[in-house]
This record gives structure tokens, sequence and C-alpha cells, in this order.
């Protein structure tokens, strides 16, 4: 198999590691998570790059990419813990507003691609405990339209977005898959509650009082699927370049911390240490590559994929984490450095979109008549 990236693909990695190093510091990343976590200028400068309609088809104005141009970017942008909500925006929209009509399409996509208007996946509910069927907001039509009542938690940049895509119940029990369709909801018929996260963003809670909404798609328990699965896979890319920073970081300050007359890389329990690293980062690449590479499989086998993935990469996050914050001594816990802003956000990923147990569970139920041995 090959595991090569293109030409194109390379120039694209270079081109956002370019814009990491000169337009996106550490100093300005700290600045932005002590002003509480704003980020409507960050992925302004990533629209300019062309980075927003990365997988909007062309038809709309983006650049018609794929699975494995994505993985690239956000390894790049994970290694340099870029403070945006790139996933949600660019990545997982597109995916939902792929299920709605034309016309919406149309509409919608060529603002989406040029970052004119951020349009955020409200989809989490409280109790829903990572379940995409867990869905207690109604949906009612009134008139030619709908309007929604309920809340969505936990929305990323959710008092900087223009619109939100909310799934809702027209039909059904609340833990049904059936019955929950799309709806695109502008921000200014909501109410937000925004609050920083832990990693420095910043998030909401949306609450819609007979919010009025557009229908775009009735089936909408698939597209849901579909566009977390990519969610899952752009975060495992990301947490690749976060953790290949973060262990380059430790790196180089085992070879210049001194103790007992000699730098603390010299030390074999140390390097020992250092090795267990290094495995439980490539095993998480590796499964990174091959969650970016199932998303195009049918349903059954790509959301299978996507959770042993992901549960590598829970793995991998907290090893290559803990790891590097007990090998830096006291300075790892400091805000002020820069490893320990790698750590948080690495431990805010691994609850993001399902953690680890909860993928765990995915994987079981998914493979009861193997047990694994030949899948």
């Amino acid at each position: 198999m090959d595991f090569d990236f293109t030409d194109d693909q390379q120039s694209l990695r270079e081109a956002v590691s370019r814009w990491v190093e000169k337009g996106f510091t550490f100093s300005r990343r700290h600045a932005l998570a002590k002003a509480g976590g704003q980020t409507a200028a960050v992925y302004a400068e990533l629209a300019e790059l062309g980075l927003a309609g990365l997988v909007v088809p062309e038809a709309h104005g983006g650049l018609g990419q794929g699975a494995i141009d994505a993985m690239v970017v956000c390894e790049e942008l994970g290694r340099g813990l870029v403070n945006a909500p790139y996933v949600q925006a660019a990545l997982m929209t597109p995916a939902l507003l792929s299920a709605a009509p034309a016309a919406l399409q149309a509409e919608c996509l060529p603002f989406v691609a040029s970052g004119e208007s951020l349009v955020m996946p409200a989809l989490q509910e409280r109790g829903a405990r990572y379940r995409l069927s867990h869905v207690v907001s109604r949906a009612q039509r009134q008139g030619t339209g709908w309007t929604i009542d309920g809340t969505k938690v936990a929305v990323p940049a959710a008092d900087e977005a223009s619109a939100f895509i909310v799934p809702a119940r027209v039909a059904g029990g609340d833990q049904d898959t059936a019955g929950i369709a799309l709806f695109l909801v502008r921000a200014s018929d909501t109410q937000v509650t925004a609050y920083p996260t832990q990693d420095g963003a910043r998030a909401g809670d949306v609450v819609m009082a007979s919010a009025p909404a557009t229908l775009i798609t009735e089936d909408g328990h698939a597209a849901l699927e579909a566009a977390v699965d990519a969610g899952i896979a752009a975060h495992c890319a990301e947490a690749v370049g976060l953790m290949d920073r973060l262990v380059a970081i430790t790196v180089e300050y085992m070879n210049t911390r001194k103790q007992f007359g000699t730098t603390i890389a010299s030390f074999q329990a140390l390097r020992h240490r250092m090795a267990d690293v290094k495995m439980q980062l490539e095993l998480g690449r590796s499964m990174s590559y091959y969650a970016s590479l199932k998303l195009g499989e049918a349903t059954p086998q790509r959301r299978r994929a996507i959770s042993q993935a992901r549960v590598q990469l829970g793995h991998s996050m907290r090893l290559v984490g803990q790891h590097c914050i007990q090998l830096h001594g006291g300075i790892g816990c400091t805000d002020e450095y820069i490893a320990s802003h790698y750590f948080k956000r690495l431990t805010m990923l691994e609850v993001t979109l399902g953690d680890t147990l909860h993928h765990l569970g995915e994987v079981s139920t998914r493979m009861q008549d193997t047990a694994g041995v030949f899948a």
C-alpha cells in the first residue's frame, strides 16, 4: 500500500505550516486564551488561505478536496496548537449540508467556503452521553416552515456563529434513530450562553424557544453519523500533530535540562519512557491514517473503523500527554509553558465526539459476530 502523499498534499501541508509559523505563535494563542478564547479572527485567516472551503465542492466555491487533504491540514493545525473551530465549521458543516436540497446548498455553501458565515453543528444534548440518537429537541411545522424547541450544549464558538445546524425530532421517542431531522437555525433566533473551555477555546449552550428553522433533511441520523465520523477522523489527525510537537518539545527539554551534572536525556529510565511515548505516537499516527482512509467505506465498516481508530488515539493521547508532562517536572504544569497547553488540548480531544470508553463500546457492539479475531 502506498502511504506517500501527493505533491499537492505536500504543498498544502507546507502552506499551512508556514502560516502557523508566522501567523499563530504561542504568544498569540496564549493571549487569545486569556482574553476568553474568541477565535473569529483566526478562522478568518484560515478562510483567506482557502481552508474554510477545503471540502466544499468546487461548484459552490470550494476546493473540492477529500479526507486525506483534510487529515494533512488538521495535523498541521494540531502541531501549531491553532485555536479555531476548524473541524466543526469547515469539515463537519459541509458534510451535514451535503444532505440538503440543491437550492439550499447553493444558498449556504458559498458563504461557508468563503468563511463569511460561521455555521456550527450544535449536536449534543444533556444526558446524551455521545449517543447521536438521543434527541429531545422537537421540531414542529408552522405553515410552510418549522420551529424548534430545545437546548444544545457545549457548542464550539457558539457566540461567534452566524447559524447552527441542529438535529431535532419530528417523530418517535427520544432514543429512536428514526424521526431525527436536521435544520438550519439562525444564531439571532436563539439564546446563547457562552463560556471558556479548559483548552483556551470557547463554547456555549444554545437555547431555542420556537426558533424558526429551515429543513435540511428529514433523514438526519445517517447524515449525522457521516459528519461525526469525518469530525472524529479529523480530530485524530489533529491529535497526531499535537503529540508529534509535544514529543519534540519534550526531547528538546530533556537535551537541555541537567541533573547531577548531565542532561536528563542520558538517563536510561527516561529514555525507555520516551521510547514508550514514541511507540504510542506512531500507533496513533497509523490509526489516524486508517480512519481517514475508511471514510469512504459503507456505513457499518466506516463506523467500526472510526471507533477503532478513536480507541487507539484515546490511549495514545493519554499516555503521550501524561508522560511528556511528567518528564518536564513542575514546569510542565505551568500556564506560561507551552507543553501544558498541548496537554490541555489533548485532554479536551479525548472527550470530544465520544470518549475512549464510548468508542470501545461501539467497537464491541460492531464486532460481536467475530469477536475481533478475523475482522
